[in-house]
């Protein structure tokens, strides 16, 4: 009985943990998208490292999102 609470503990600690990633690289994704904004304002040109790290943020959000619908939807195995 004590395994079945282990794995179950095993599994939310990895939820939390990827949960965790997934909302700070969506933050650093917001951030670059701000300093984008931030110099387009400013006249100063726009900053394309910005708005590629917001990109690929995004775009690595998106696809652990995929990936767990993926996982969770058995159609797709």
């Amino acid at each position: 009985m004590s395994l079945d609470w282990t794995a179950l503990g095993q599994v939310a600690a990895v939820s939390l943990a990827v949960t965790v990633a997934v909302v700070g690289v969506f933050a650093l994704g917001v951030l670059g998208l701000a300093r984008y904004e931030g110099a387009r304002e400013e006249g100063g040109g726009t900053s394309t490292l910005s708005l590629t790290q917001a990109g690929l943020c995004f775009v690595a959000c998106a696809a652990v999102v995929v990936y767990g619908i993926y996982l969770i939807v058995p159609q797709f195995h």
